[in-house]
């Protein structure tokens, strides 16, 4: 992508895409196992496994665990707000270009803007 047009067509592409995302979740989803002690055993029994969703808000890491039936759908949501960020990214890079891009273009090309006290000035 090497030109302005083109540039503005990715970006574009993209926030399409974003506006598609109807749900996402922040974190990674985990694997639980219990130990637990069963009678007449000397040695724990794991159990498990149960799936917990955790992630870093401010300093603490703050989660919650997720029923069997809700495991799916927790997994394609961490999967959205991963591509959600991709996508925010790629954005960022694109309309760093497209900002060096129209620096750099020629001053004929650029459409000539009058400043704003100017244009007040010949109304009158």
């Amino acid at each position: 992508m090497n030109t302005i047009e083109e540039i503005e067509a990715r970006r574009e592409a993209i926030l399409n895409e974003m506006r598609g995302i109807r749900s996402m979740e922040r974190g990674t989803i985990n694997e639980h196992y219990v130990k637990v002690r069963r009678k007449g055993k000397t040695e724990p029994v794991l159990r498990g496994p149960y799936y917990v969703i955790s992630r870093r808000v401010e300093k603490r890491t703050v989660g919650y665990h997720l029923a069997a039936q809700e495991l799916e759908r927790a997994r394609l949501d961490v999967q959205s707000h991963k591509r959600f960020k991709e996508l925010c990214r790629e954005y960022e890079e694109l309309t760093e270009r497209l900002g060096r891009l129209e620096r750099e273009a020629p001053e004929s090309s650029r459409e000539k803007k009058l400043p704003r006290s100017r244009l007040k000035k010949t109304r009158k």
